[in-house]
Order: structure tokens, then C-alpha cells, then sequence
């Protein structure tokens, strides 16, 4: 598969060494933060305060994103240029995965980590049991069961087929 393209003409570079930095426009997650919110319990966030979440059809064992293409729109992940500051969330269960791209992924657990664009604001967890494959993610990196929706609600659409329905866009979750 290829990589997505940027809208920056500044990032010519589209692959990239383990230890390269990524890409001007790749944004970071500097921080994870475990703590607790109302009705779900113990969560991850990054230093925004976004939830973040993991997949059930990716690996721990060992760890690798499944989540690509239109999925990784979606489900943008949490990638790092080397070790996030942690709060509340053990050092020895936070790593890092090469994606396809050549950017880095942040495992927690061994399970790799994402933002849900569904989520408008920070603290918000809209992305919990999407697809009955999206979880959000505790600071152990175990899903968090604590509060599941009635039924399996279906992601958002990805940005680039905005007038497209969800069910229409191609790809499973």
C-alpha cells in the first residue's frame, strides 16, 4: 500500500527511517495521561485530553496496526518522534511500532493507539465500541468495557469522502 499523500508540498519525503523524524505535518502525541472520566471509568488520553482508543483487529503479540488508509482517516494514530511523558501510565507498558509509512506508532500494552475524529472535543469517547472493534483504551492497554453503547454504532466517514455515507466508504473497522 501506498502512503497517504500530503497537502504539504513542504513534505516531499514519503519514506522514512525508523529514527527519522517524522514529516512536518505529521501531528505528534507528545504525552499519555491514564486517569479517570465520568461513567467510563480509567482511560488514556494525550496531552489535549482526547481519548484515546485501540482495535481489536490489531496485535499485541506481536504489536501491529491493522489500521490504514481510509481507517487510519478515520482513526488517526497516536504516533511519536521517541518517548511520549507518561502520567499515570507505566513506562514498561508504552512502546512504538514502524508503521507502513515509516512514522512511529505509540503500544501501550503492545496494542497501538489512535484519536477517533467522531470525537469533537477533548474528554469525548464517541469512538467506544465502533464497529464492535474500537475500544477505549485503559492506562494498562486493555480495552475499557466499563461503558459500552446499546448496539455497535458505526464510525464517521472519512474526511476525504465526507459526502459519501459511512457505509459506503470501502473499508471495515
Amino acid at each position: 500500500m501506498e502512503p497517504e499523500a500530503s497537502a504539504s508540498p513542504d513534505a516531499a519525503a514519503t519514506t522514512a527511517a525508523p529514527d527519522a523524524a517524522p514529516p512536518a505535518d505529521v501531528e505528534l502525541t507528545d504525552q499519555l495521561v491514564g486517569k479517570k472520566v465520568a461513567r467510563m471509568g480509567k482511560v488514556v488520553t494525550d496531552e489535549e485530553g482526547w481519548v484515546l482508543y485501540r482495535f481489536d483487529k490489531d496485535s499485541d503479540d506481536p504489536p501491529a496496526s491493522n489500521c490504514v488508509d481510509k481507517c487510519a482517516e478515520v482513526w488517526p494514530p497516536a504516533l511519536t518522534d521517541g518517548s511520549p511523558q507518561l502520567s499515570g501510565v507505566s513506562d514498561d507498558k508504552v512502546g512504538t511500532i514502524t508503521r507502513q509509512d515509516g512514522t512511529r506508532q505509540i503500544t501501550l500494552g503492545g496494542w497501538p493507539l489512535y484519536r477517533y475524529i467522531g470525537d469533537k472535543k477533548p474528554g469525548q469517547w464517541k469512538g467506544q465500541g465502533v464497529g464492535g472493534t474500537w475500544f477505549v483504551a485503559q492506562p494498562d492497554g486493555k480495552k475499557n468495557l466499563e461503558c459500552l453503547p446499546t448496539g455497535t454504532p458505526k464510525a464517521v466517514a472519512p474526511p476525504s469522502s465526507s459526502d459519501a455515507g459511512a457505509a459506503d466508504s470501502g473499508y471495515s473497522y
